[in-house]
């Protein structure tokens, strides 16, 4: 081999070795990036890839809720489960099951997606439905929402009671886990 096809492969074994090394940083610098990426993708932006799928929640205070999961605002879900209509905090979820491995980032929700728990309990409060009023801590109140202020829910309590008079509770939204329809009576 002359000293010219030497040289010539040396060059082609060093531009290997610089293209390799290249590679190896490229791929370190793919993966971190991703991580960095993935570190700005939200439950909730995970839960709006997941619409009408089936899911499985658990819920602090209540335990699992399964059931087709229908929409998601800002801070809450409504899951459809067997007869009953679950509105959940997102705060008050433990663990998610099936949902997508995808995410739709809160840039492409559209403004009703953006709007928040209250806004869908006020719509409970406007049709005055009677629901189980689940809390964190375990707690139920069969209940009719009356009215949602910025930071709490004004419920009426004691309905379903013979002898008593309806009472009226103010409930921390804080301390509220779910709202769940009163279950619809099957035929």
């Amino acid at each position: 081999m002359s000293w010219e096809e030497q040289l010539f492969a040396l060059f082609d074994d060093l531009e290997q070795q610089a293209t390799a090394a290249y590679d190896v940083e490229r791929s370190w610098e793919v993966a971190d990036r991703s991580r960095a990426e993935y570190r700005s993708v939200t439950l909730a932006s995970r839960l709006m890839a997941s619409v009408d799928a089936e899911v499985v929640l658990d819920v602090r205070g209540v335990g699992p809720v399964s059931g087709a999961l229908r929409r998601v605002g800002e801070g809450w879900c409504l899951v459809e489960a067997r007869g009953s209509d679950w509105v959940l905090r997102t705060e008050a979820l433990d663990v998610v099951r099936g949902a997508s491995e995808r995410s739709r980032p809160e840039a492409a929700w559209s403004p009703v997606q953006r709007l928040g728990v209250a806004t869908a309990l006020r719509r409970l409060a406007d049709a005055a439905v009677p629901c189980v009023l689940h809390l964190v801590t375990g707690a139920r109140h069969h209940a009719v929402v009356v009215r949602v202020g910025s930071d709490f829910l004004e419920v009426r309590v004691g309905e379903r009671e013979r002898g008593t008079a309806p009472r009226v509770l103010l409930v921390a939204l804080a301390a509220v886990a779910a709202v769940q329809s009163e279950p619809h009576a099957e035929a």
